[in-house]
This record gives structure tokens, C-alpha cells and sequence, in this order.
């Protein structure tokens, strides 16, 4: 068994985990992307540290499906907005809409053909071929979350999309029915001129207990 390496002096440590805190929080969700194609290598290497995320007994339950062709994206574009009219019409109650207002969003989703890629991620259930995964949700959002910080660590601009449901984005790519979408990350270069909604994060105070 592999035995992973803790040698950096606390000096180290400490200047490590300052410039990886600083750097993410330069991070923001863009919705507005430049059409300069992003280099697959990156994405690859940003889907293999996410890959490299803890999983309930290391099963691994995750597939990440990168969509660059212009129509299948045009399709999940279509299909999100389908989705994404209920919600603001119909499903979100007004104390959720009054969440988002200040955020500036609505059904209409361009970013979804104007980002160069799409990253799809996919839960896996157990299948055929595939074992029985535990604690699904908690490690697929670890890996997520492992994604977006390579992703931004590369210098590439994301967001975190949900249309709720997200069944048609399975039927589209074709995945298995044990395969369920888990979130729809735009990644590319923000587009000039690109707005983010002035947004206020919480204080290490609020967010840290030390006990």
C-alpha cells in the first residue's frame, strides 16, 4: 500500500494553505463566456484530480461526459430552458425567487452553447456492470467540488448549473438509466466585458467553530 507523504514544514503548510484560500477566493460563477475553445489537456487533467476525490468504499461512483459539439450543446440548451420555465413559472415558491433576484437569473440560459465545453456529471448507480456505490451524493459532490477547483486553478471560468429535473440531459448523451446527472458545468474563458453579481461571503468567524 502506497504511503502518501506529510514532510512540509508548518511553514510551508501554512504558505500552501494561504495561496490555494486566496486563489479560490478569486473564484466567481461566470455566465458570460468568450468563444475561445479550451484546451481538452486541461479539462482532462482538471477531470483527473477530480477523479482522485475520497468515494464510500472507494467505489468511485462518477462519470464526467465533456460535450463540445455545437449541436448536442444547442439540445441541452433546449432542454434546459424547458425545465428551467417551469421552475420560475411554476415550481419555485416566491421566498426561492426572492433568493435569486439578486443574482440576475432567469430561464434563459445561452451559457450553455456559448461556453466552449460542457462538463456533465453523472452519479453512478449500481448496473450490470457496476457495484453497488455508497454514500452516492457525498462523494460525487466531493469531486465536483475537487473539478471546479482544478478548473479554476487552471484559470478557467465555471458555473454550477441545475435545471431541475435533469432526466433529459442522460437521454441526450445517452448514458445508462444508472447513470443520473448530479450538476452541468460551462467552462471556458469569461467573455470580455463579463459582469458577476457583487456577492458578500461569510467571515471565517461565521463559518469556523473552534472548540
Amino acid at each position: 500500500m502506497a504511503a502518501p507523504r506529510f514532510d512540509l514544514s508548518p511553514e510551508e503548510s501554512r504558505h500552501r494553505a494561504a495561496a490555494f484560500a486566496d486563489r479560490m477566493e478569486l473564484r466567481r460563477t461566470i455566465r458570460d463566456f468568450a468563444p475561445d475553445p479550451v484546451p481538452m489537456e486541461v479539462i482532462e487533467d482538471a477531470v483527473r484530480a477530480a477523479a482522485t476525490a475520497p468515494s464510500g468504499a472507494n467505489i468511485q461512483p462518477w462519470r464526467f461526459v465533456v460535450v463540445t459539439d455545437p449541436d448536442l450543446k444547442a439540445e441541452i440548451r433546449l432542454g434546459a430552458e424547458e425545465e428551467e420555465r417551469e421552475f420560475y413559472q411554476r415550481r419555485a415558491s416566491e421566498e426561492w425567487l426572492a433568493a435569486l433576484a439578486p443574482l440576475g437569473t432567469d430561464s434563459d440560459k445561452p451559457f450553455l452553447v456559448e461556453a466552449p465545453a460542457l462538463i456533465v456529471v453523472f452519479e453512478v448507480h449500481k448496473g450490470e456492470s457496476e457495484p453497488r456505490p455508497y454514500y452516492v451524493k457525498e462523494s460525487v459532490g466531493i469531486a465536483t467540488g475537487f473539478l471546479l477547483a482544478a478548473l479554476h486553478g487552471a484559470g478557467l471560468a465555471t458555473l454550477t448549473h441545475t435545471p431541475s429535473p435533469m432526466k433529459f440531459l442522460g437521454e441526450i448523451l445517452g448514458r445508462p438509466a444508472n447513470e443520473r446527472p448530479y450538476v452541468l458545468i460551462p467552462v471556458g474563458y469569461p467573455a470580455r466585458g463579463a459582469r458577476v453579481p457583487d456577492i458578500h461571503r461569510k467571515s471565517l468567524d461565521e463559518v469556523l467553530i473552534r472548540r
